[in-house]
């Protein structure tokens, strides 16, 4: 039988033994929207929670639109121009609009990158779009501690100090934060390193809830939601994509709301039960852009943890035409591959102030706990090989009759799409 799984910008063919039994694991069919741009107006229009856009802006002189970084396929194109043309419409003139990217710790993104995560010359042409620089104390304004967990809070200015404020992005299981965007493309996305390393310490990713699908008790969800409180106003345009990447869902509104409805319908596609572990798996990091760097392939490692059965064989496809990430991450990766993962484990959970980028490492360390990891990558330069600590294989048909050999179970779970979607030990599945 032959599988496809998503790698980099298309696809990569891969022939499974003979006499394989083989569970396809996708999301259930979900169409896309007939006319994507008329969906749009409708939720503008039509707001959660809120009035409509035209009616929030009026009578406003300064707006900054949040949008997701280079790593997430988000159709920008698609709502950042009626959105801005209402703001437009409504009095705000095109030099109080920031149109800012939501980096968290990512690098920023610039030239033709940034054209496209923006999608629409009209918006490069009549607003500025800057990159918010999460290590520029200047930058940022200092709202205080969260009242639970003692989080200091210091946001990007240019939020905060827009009289109407708009984060955008894609609602798809995080592998922390239980589900993507809204209230995540404030904090972390335009907070402050001294924030971000907070969220992302030991104290919060080691919870059991800090996990794919998981808000109710997830503490980086609960802290994420105190932050946009003590923010004040501010909303959200939400949007789901299907397998093909085209839209299958947006809304406008009040942040906290839409969020939850766009959860709502993502979790019927993306959790997707199974009835049984497998001791093969065989997934992907989902494809450009999430596959440009190791670093981000680390989500497509812990979304099918669930299925996995103990001593079973992860094997993953992952492009990482970028290479493994930022220097920080490469530090956190040498540290574990030196030291070992107990040693790592013990190190960080004695910071209040994670290290940039070790948290990725500290995931990857949660299938490590299950299974084997191995990797099939063209893009990641062989000198980077024994950074990344998992088993890098030449050949994924051959990865795969060897991980079949090794259990003599023929059963084996494939996931083209990746990260995009978690299955769900059920056993009465």
């Amino acid at each position: 039988m032959r599988v496809e799984v998503n790698y980099g910008k298309g696809r990569l063919g891969v022939e499974l033994p003979d006499g394989a039994e083989v569970t396809l694991i996708r999301k259930p069919e979900m169409p896309g929207l007939d006319d994507p741009a008329a969906a749009v107006e409708t939720a503008l229009a039509k707001p959660v929670g809120a009035a409509a856009m035209t009616e929030l802006a009026r009578g406003r002189r300064s707006a900054c639109i949040l949008i997701c970084d280079i790593t997430r396929p988000v159709p920008n194109g698609l709502f950042l121009g009626p959105m801005i043309r209402r703001l437009l419409d409504a009095g705000i003139p095109a030099d109080g609009i920031k149109v800012l990217v939501a980096t968290g710790l990512h690098r920023p993104n610039e030239g033709a990158e940034l054209a496209e995560v923006v999608g629409d010359p009209w918006v490069m042409r009549t607003v500025e779009v800057a990159n918010h620089f999460a290590r520029n104390d200047a930058d940022h304004v200092d709202l205080g501690t969260t009242s639970t967990r003692g989080t200091r809070v210091r946001l990007d200015r240019r939020l905060v100090e827009a009289e109407l404020r708009i984060a955008t992005g894609l609602v798809e299981p995080h592998f922390m934060a239980g589900y993507s965007g809204g209230r995540k493309l404030v904090a972390p996305g335009v907070a402050h390193a001294e924030t971000i390393t907070t969220f992302h310490s030991a104290r919060f990713m080691e919870h059991p809830k800090a996990a794919n699908c998981v808000l109710d008790g997830n503490p980086l969800h609960e802290e994420q939601l105190e932050v946009v409180r003590m923010l004040g106003e501010v909303y959200a345009l939400n949007t789901v994509i299907n397998e093909d990447r085209g839209l299958a869902f947006v809304n406008f509104g009040e942040i906290v709301q839409s969020h939850l409805r766009a959860v709502a319908f993502t979790r019927r596609f993306a959790e997707v039960p199974v009835a049984r572990r497998f001791a093969t798996v065989l997934t992907s990091a989902a494809g450009y852009p999430l596959d440009k760097t190791y670093y981000q392939t680390v989500k497509g490692m812990v979304a099918p943890m669930g299925i996995l059965a103990p001593g079973g064989d992860l094997i993953i496809a992952s492009e990482c035409a970028e290479g493994m990430g930022s220097e920080e991450f490469v530090e956190a990766q040498r540290r574990l591959v030196e030291n070992g993962a107990e040693a790592f484990l013990a190190e960080i959970e004695a910071k209040r102030h994670a290290d940039i980028d070790e948290w990725q490492t500290e995931m990857q360390l949660k299938p490590m706990r299950i299974g084997a990891i191995h990797l099939y990558s063209s893009g990641l330069p062989e000198g980077a090989h024994r950074l990344t600590g998992v088993n890098m294989v030449p050949d994924l048909e051959q990865a795969v009759a060897d991980s079949v050999q090794r259990s003599g179970d023929r059963r084996i779970a494939v996931i083209p799409e990746g990260p995009y979607l978690v299955p769900v030990w059920r056993p009465a599945a």
